[in-house]
């Protein structure tokens, strides 16, 4: 199959919203929780811990098996990685399936990144995230809880996992996956990011 070809089936699976459809089997529109976001964390909210759970193996699992998959088929080098790599992403966050009103795509991007660097960069994306809700837990003591502080942690999380690609010399098709992901979260996160911006400037 053409590199056409696997971008469009790897954008199509990313685009397949098992969160969202696990929320109406179990009578939730996520659209109606919360921000409205048609992601694992609403369904954990609105569902349980249970469900919750699934649609976040779910949402990782869409991002990292068919890309491990079309990798092993001899793009593991290259850039065919970067189409391959960022279309699961732009799937989940502009799913056909829901008019291009997708998720928030942070479980999908582990799931990318897990397959693209076995783990490596997924574990470190983890760790900065952690270090970063820490951070605002002890500088903010724990004020702002709100949507706007997670989008900022995942937005800047991303930013300084630039950081460590570099000091890793990663190549250059990794650093256009960095940017197309970097570039979707912004997108996805815009309106917390907004709210931040203006957040900031009345306080």
């Amino acid at each position: 199959m053409s590199l056409f070809g696997w971008t469009v089936i790897l954008f199509l699976i990313g685009s397949l919203m098992f969160s969202y459809w696990l929320g109406l089997a179990s009578r939730n529109n996520l659209k109606a929780v919360g921000d409205g976001n048609p992601g694992a964390l609403n369904l954990w909210k609105a569902a349980g811990y249970k469900l919750g759970i699934a649609g976040v193996l779910l949402d990782f699992a869409k991002g990292y098996v068919p890309l491990l998959f079309v990798l092993g088929l001899g793009y593991s080098d290259g850039y065919a990685r970067v189409p391959f790599a960022i279309a699961p992403i732009a799937g989940h966050a502009f799913s056909p399936f829901l008019r291009g009103k997708g998720g928030k795509a942070i479980a999908v991007t582990f799931g990318v990144w897990s397959a693209l660097t076995a783990f490596e960069v997924a574990l470190v994306y983890a760790v900065l995230l952690a270090l970063l809700s820490a951070a605002n837990r002890w500088i903010a003591a724990g004020r702002d809880k709100s949507p706007r502080a997670d989008a900022l942690q995942v937005v800047c999380g991303m930013l300084l996992l630039g950081v460590y690609l570099g000091a890793r010399s990663f190549d250059m098709a990794i650093w256009f996956v960095w940017i197309g992901n970097l570039s979707i979260l912004i997108v996805t996160h815009r309106v917390e990011l907004l709210g931040w911006l203006c957040y900031r400037r009345m306080n």
